[in-house]
């Protein structure tokens, strides 16, 4: 996977030169470009500590994963059901209970802190020293913002961002690439539809309308 500093990636896009993603992302729910996009997930470096925020990050976007169950997560929430990895008895808000799928991007991505930081067990996330030594039983909820707000202050192209901003974003990303209204409530956890309509700003629209043609119209 390319990795590049921020001010390769700035200065590329000043030659207009914008780096290829090797995601085909794009925010929906903070309007970033792929720039963007390139300096949050990619341009974070090569060391321990950088690996694990590429991995915080990921999991975010990609899992529309909340603050906490993010901190929380575990080595063994990480299984394969149906062929296909997932996190599995995730314990999210009111004590809800879902099982998330987890991308192939994010799993590569997820794997490679795991093996740098020679995870074995226990918290999937843990805390990095400076020097890159990685230490503790796992970390807080206030590490994963900074760990976000830390990738959007880098570069002029991405805008200051929280933990949920990347939350929502997944779950327009998932809504653009045609996934239902009930998977993407599945994938967030919400016990309410009306949630997943707030976070993806679905309105109701009569010109062309849902019900226009069913297939049991009148022949004309």
């Amino acid at each position: 996977m390319l990795v590049v500093g921020t001010a390769v990636a700035v200065a590329a896009a000043k030659r207009g030169q914008v780096p290829e993603l090797p995601l085909p992302l794009e925010f929906l729910a903070v309007p970033l470009g792929n720039l963007a996009i390139f300096a949050v997930l990619v341009a974070v470096g090569l060391y321990n500590r950088r690996k694990r925020d590429r991995a915080i990050l990921s999991l975010l976007l990609g899992c529309g994963l909340r603050c906490r169950e993010l901190a929380e997560l575990t080595l063994d929430h990480l299984q394969q059901r149906e062929d296909h990895w997932a996190v599995v008895d995730l314990i999210g808000k009111a004590g809800h209970l879902r099982t998330v799928p987890v991308p192939d991007w994010v799993k590569q991505i997820t794997d490679e802190w795991v093996v740098a930081a020679g995870v074995g067990s226990g918290r999937l996330f843990r805390c990095v020293s400076r020097s890159g030594t990685v230490w503790g039983e796992g970390i807080t909820e206030k590490v994963v913002w900074h760990v976000v707000l830390r990738s959007s202050q880098p570069s002029w192209c991405v805008p200051k961002l929280a933990p949920h901003d990347l939350r929502r974003s997944c779950a327009r990303l998932c809504h653009a690439a045609g996934g239902e209204m009930e998977q993407i409530q599945f994938l967030l956890g919400h016990v309410s539809v009306q949630t997943t309509e707030k976070y993806l700003g679905c309105k109701q629209r009569l010109r062309g309308a849902v019900n226009d043609r069913i297939g049991i119209e009148p022949a004309q």
